[in-house]
């Protein structure tokens, strides 16, 4: 097993994790970017998304993550009425070497924003239609 040329993420501890560090640094032409997210680094990007002002920046956030690290994010509304954050859907998809905590950390962040700047929320949901002009 070779390292790659920067700091990786240290592995968690036996058992507390899913993400599948060992197998992506062994696989041969693996995607090794998420490893690049160490855990200052998951600190500063949680805190970013936790300070989103705006739909755009949430947007801007996104494509960085899927650029720089390889995450991607699916966020989806209920197909019922959308009253509250509980009906907005925010899914970190699976890939190897993303532990499982910075799985349910980033849409934890990401409603924080949500709940403080709600326009975030509106402007979503207008993305989507559910706000069309009448």
């Amino acid at each position: 097993m070779s390292l790659p040329p920067f700091p990786i993420r240290t592995e968690c501890p036996p058992g507390t994790c899913v993400c599948d560090r060992e197998a992506l640094l062994q696989a041969p032409g693996g995607d090794l970017r998420i490893l690049m997210l160490t855990r200052s680094e998951e600190k500063k990007m949680l805190e970013r998304l936790e300070n989103l002002g705006s739909l755009a920046d949430l947007r801007r956030m996104q494509e960085r993550m899927e650029q720089q690290l390889g995450i991607r994010l699916s966020i989806t509304q209920s197909p019922n009425e959308v009253r509250s954050l509980r009906g907005i859907a925010i899914l970190v998809h699976e890939q190897p070497g993303l532990c499982r905590k910075t799985r349910q950390a980033i849409p934890a962040a990401i409603k924080k924003s949500m709940d403080t700047h709600p326009q975030i929320t509106f402007d979503l949901l207008d993305e989507s239609g559910l706000f069309g002009s009448s």
